[in-house]
């Protein structure tokens, strides 16, 4: 079931659930390998960049032997926008993992229990409740990434420096950089051994799906209801007062139209029959996938 701010919208399939995040962490890649690029530079231009007491041809002897690219312009330091750009890749990856995680702990809820991620022979969920099966690797990589993108401050500050250099930039470096790489090196590592061994529970899934009565069928009986005529103001008065009686438990919203003389007169058996099938749901499912390249 696709949900929005937390309650059931329409159906969507797990696979497209996943997909999203395939094509997110491509992108990640993609930002990774730039920022890596755009990181990778040097200089060796004297003591405000004037090449004063050094020679260009130094600079670019020393960098080619380093694997760098000479800096284009440069005052004592490398201009740490460079930096803040790798910092930011890390932090955008690290907040990719902890939006997976997050999902996953949300599906994995005793009241959804959809997905659920591993749990080895021998865990204890709780040193005192023994059932307890609780999300802590996704819970871990929540944690750890809030650190990463807690440091991407820092890199964003560690660009102000004094003129043609001061060092209130370095002693932070020394910690973010090394702290937030091998970090989000466990955190990727630790996604890894989940998706792997993800528990995945599609009868939860469709029993999630059957839980409202069928409210999710709203959006399309609202636009059946447009198409014969009805204002839209109308039809979503009439579509929202059955809704609200299927909140309150007095029936399914197809049982409801079945009874209901404004539904009735407009749409016939064969019509709500149509609106009312799941399949409608999925029926682009490949579109999306062939747009992703899967």
């Amino acid at each position: 079931m696709g949900r929005s701010h937390g309650v059931h919208a329409e159906p969507t399939t797990f696979g497209v659930k996943m997909a999203l995040y395939y094509e997110e962490f491509k992108r990640n890649r993609d930002r990774m390998l730039q920022a890596i690029e755009t990181i990778s530079y040097g200089k060796f231009s004297g003591a405000v960049g004037t090449f004063s007491s050094i020679s260009p041809d130094v600079e670019n002897l020393a960098c080619e032997k380093l694997g760098l690219k000479p800096d284009p312009i440069s005052t004592q330091v490398i201009q740490r926008d460079r930096h803040a750009e790798f910092m930011a890749a890390l932090a955008i990856c690290a907040g990719s993992l902890d939006k997976l995680a997050t999902e996953i702990r949300h599906l994995q809820r005793t009241e959804v229990r959809e997905v659920e991620e591993p749990f080895q022979k021998g865990q204890k969920g709780s040193s005192a409740m023994p059932h307890k099966r609780n999300p802590i690797l996704c819970e871990r990589v929540t944690g750890i990434s809030r650190v990463i993108k807690a440091n991407m401050n820092v890199a964003l500050d560690d660009m102000t420096l004094w003129h043609e250099r001061d060092i209130s930039h370095s002693s932070a470096e020394r910690i973010i950089f090394p702290d937030s790489t091998i970090a989000l090196d466990y955190l990727i590592h630790r996604m890894i051994f989940i998706m792997e061994n993800l528990n995945v529970y599609p009868e939860n899934m469709m029993e999630n799906i059957g839980r409202t009565g069928g409210l999710f069928y709203s959006q399309g009986l609202l636009l059946a209801l447009v198409e014969k005529g009805l204002s839209r103001e109308d039809a979503y008065r009439i579509v929202q007062d059955l809704a609200m009686r299927v909140w309150s438990k007095e029936g399914t919203l197809p049982d409801l139209c079945s009874t209901d003389s404004a539904i009735s007169e407009r749409l016939s058996k064969k019509e709500l029959k149509e609106i009312f099938d799941l399949n409608r749901y999925l029926k682009n499912i490949d579109y999306i996938y062939k747009k992703i390249g899967l």
